[in-house]
């Protein structure tokens, strides 16, 4: 007589384990967008901004620092994004 093996029962749980959450990359891709624009906005209250002013001084310009951390931000949150939210996975 010639028995067959039958294949490992699976179990199959009601709800994702925490650690199967870290692998999720679109998570880590939005957690960097947001960390990032967080960035734009406390450099937008607390950061200081840049003064010009000419050799009399009359004359000054003030733009703020989050213009260029936004700049930043804006280039960092398409290449993320591109990265993180790709379809092609494997």
């Amino acid at each position: 007589m010639a028995t067959v093996s039958h294949e490992p029962v699976r179990v199959e749980r009601d709800r994702p384990e925490w650690a199967e959450f870290l692998r999720i990359p679109e998570m880590w891709a939005s957690l960097a967008i947001v960390v990032m624009w967080l960035a734009v906005l406390f450099t937008a209250v607390y950061g200081p901004s840049f003064v010009s002013s000419n050799g009399a001084g009359t004359q000054t310009t003030t733009i703020p620092s989050a213009v260029a951390v936004a700049l930043f931000a804006f280039l960092g949150t398409v290449s993320v994004a591109k990265a993180g939210f790709r379809r092609d996975k494997e």
